[in-house]
Formats: structure tokens, sequence, C-alpha cells
């Protein structure tokens, strides 16, 4: 079984067990968290498409810790112009556990 939740405006496929980086969220490690925005679920028998969100389908998850991705360059250049601008940053993010998904009956 999987589902397709939205978390912090963007979309990501998570199945029970599954360890996700989602971007970071404004929640303590170890603390348990209900996602209801579920776009989609799929079990071994049927898929519920909702629209926009499936009615009384839920995705619990415990956060397991924060912290930053690798450093992301951004370079800008104008050629013969002798304009060069070199920047980056590193994005925070959020460690959570999937420890369920609830379907509707």
């Amino acid at each position: 079984m999987y589902a397709v939740v939205d978390i912090a405006g963007q979309q990501f496929q998570v199945e029970e067990g599954a360890v996700v980086r989602v971007p970071l969220l404004d929640l303590e490690e170890g603390v348990k968290q209900t996602f209801s925005d579920v776009l989609l679920v799929r079990s071994e028998t049927d898929t519920l498409v909702g629209s926009p969100h499936v009615a009384g389908a839920s995705v619990e998850a415990t956060v397991v810790g924060h912290g930053r991705g690798d450093k992301i360059i951004v370079f800008k250049m104008k050629r013969r112009k002798n304009y060069r601008r070199r920047n980056g940053h590193r994005q925070e993010f959020t460690e959570i556990k999937i420890d369920g998904i609830v379907a509707p009956n």
C-alpha cells in the first residue's frame, strides 16, 4: 500500500516504514504528526483518487531529525562582459518516518 501526500506544498509518494526527506517543518524530533492532505491511496485491490483530497485518509509519521542538504552552486555568467557571480546555499530538510497509512472504508 502506498499514498501520495502533500507535505509543505510538495507531493511525496510514501509507503509504510519509509524514511522521507521533506522541506523543513517546525516540529521537534520524536513528535508524531498526521498529514491529512492525501491525494491518492493505492492498495492491493483498489485505488482511491481524491478531488483534490481523499476524504477520511491520512498518513501518520514520526519526525526522525533535521538537517541540511548538499551545497548547491548558483553560477551566473555573461560571456565577453567580465560578469561572473558565484553563489550557493544548503537546503534545510526534515526527515520523517512513515508509521502508517489510514485509508477510508
